[in-house]
């Protein structure tokens, strides 16, 4: 799993049935600071993520990949890489707030 941020979405018309309906997320994944591990800060990558959660953009989220994406009911017919699994309200490490979100 994977903690990322909702960056945007995609539209697709065209798309295999499996796939009708399902709300597509740009999604970049988060790591903490090697050095202050007192935030998160972005990977520079970005990947196109299911959400049948209805995560909004500049939410974070947990994702999941490769074939764990399929294990959900919601998505285990589904041609998918990416998964949201989750809306993020807090992380903590080492005792330590280091994200939460307007909502918490």
């Amino acid at each position: 799993m994977f903690i990322a941020k909702v960056t945007g979405s995609v539209v697709a018309t065209q798309k295999v049935a499996a796939m009708t309906g399902q709300k597509l997320l740009i999604v970049e994944p988060f790591r903490l600071d090697g050095e202050s591990r007192k935030k998160l800060v972005t990977t520079g990558r970005t990947f196109v993520a299911v959400d049948p959660l209805g995560a909004g953009v500049g939410q974070m989220v947990l994702i999941t990949q490769g074939s764990s994406a399929r294990l959900t009911p919601e998505t285990k017919e589904m041609p998918i890489d990416t998964v949201v699994i989750g809306i993020v309200d807090q992380v903590h490490v080492e005792k330590k707030c280091v994200f939460k979100s307007d909502d918490a």
